[in-house]
């Protein structure tokens, strides 16, 4: 049984300290049938599936009465199995072409203002961008009074690396409804812009959102 394999060897074990890539076809497989049967351990049922479909190749194509059918293996088992292969088929076959596209200031402003315009609060958000300009993440990263003590760059470029972003947008909210940019604005976008060209991720632009209208500290020359 699985509990007599040593700590180290376990598929959950080794997943939660090296991660999935760490693991074996057949290991994976285990983690999702869960048990085995009273005559062999999850792991050899693993390997008994995977050596019957001769690999992951012909697993994917399998139905659910060809799964049943091998022995040890019943409804609720196979059905976790092909849960999985759906959801990575899905992944396999998902593009990006229905994300949002940013090729000018107007297009970032368009993108959060109606979300934006009207927050009591001012929101530091930032939109990450892949390679290109497909947003591919939105995060507020803080919310309050704009203080270059408090918008640290870490956490602004902590999510792009995460998420392997090529570039990032910035932008905030002014609650009076009047986007000009404050002092603390200017040198939060100038210090962000310096960090990112440090690390490698482009600082795009620093849209601050008034009512209905913008200003684009890119196209005003601020950095």
């Amino acid at each position: 049984m699985i509990r007599d394999f040593p700590l180290d060897e376990r598929p959950r074990e080794r997943f939660i300290h090296h991660g999935p890539q760490s693991l074996s076809n057949h290991e994976l497989i285990a983690i999702l049938l869960r048990t085995g049967t009273k005559d062999e351990s999850v792991l050899q049922l693993a390997n008994r599936l995977l050596s019957h479909f001769e690999g992951l190749r012909q697993l994917k194509n399998a139905t659910l009465e060809e799964i049943t059918e091998i022995k040890g293996i019943g409804s609720a088992k196979a059905i976790q199995i092909l849960a999985a292969v759906e959801i990575g088929r899905r992944i396999a076959n998902s593009t990006f072409n229905d994300r949002y596209v940013i090729r000018s200031p107007e297009d970032g402003a368009k993108y959060v203002m109606n979300d934006m315009r009207f927050l009591p609060q001012e929101h530091f958000v930032c939109l990450y961008l892949n390679t290109k300009n497909q947003v591919i993440h939105k995060q507020a990263v803080f919310i309050g009074s704009l203080n270059a003590s408090i918008v640290h760059p870490r956490e602004v470029y902590r999510e792009a690396l995460k998420r392997s972003a090529a570039s990032i947008i910035a932008v905030h909210n002014h609650p009076s409804g009047d986007p000009t940019p404050s002092r603390e604005d200017i040198e939060v976008t100038k210090r962000l812009a310096e960090c990112g060209k440090i690390i490698g991720i482009d600082l795009l632009d620093h849209l601050i959102i008034g009512d209905n209208k913008f200003v684009s500290l890119k196209e005003k020359g601020y950095f």
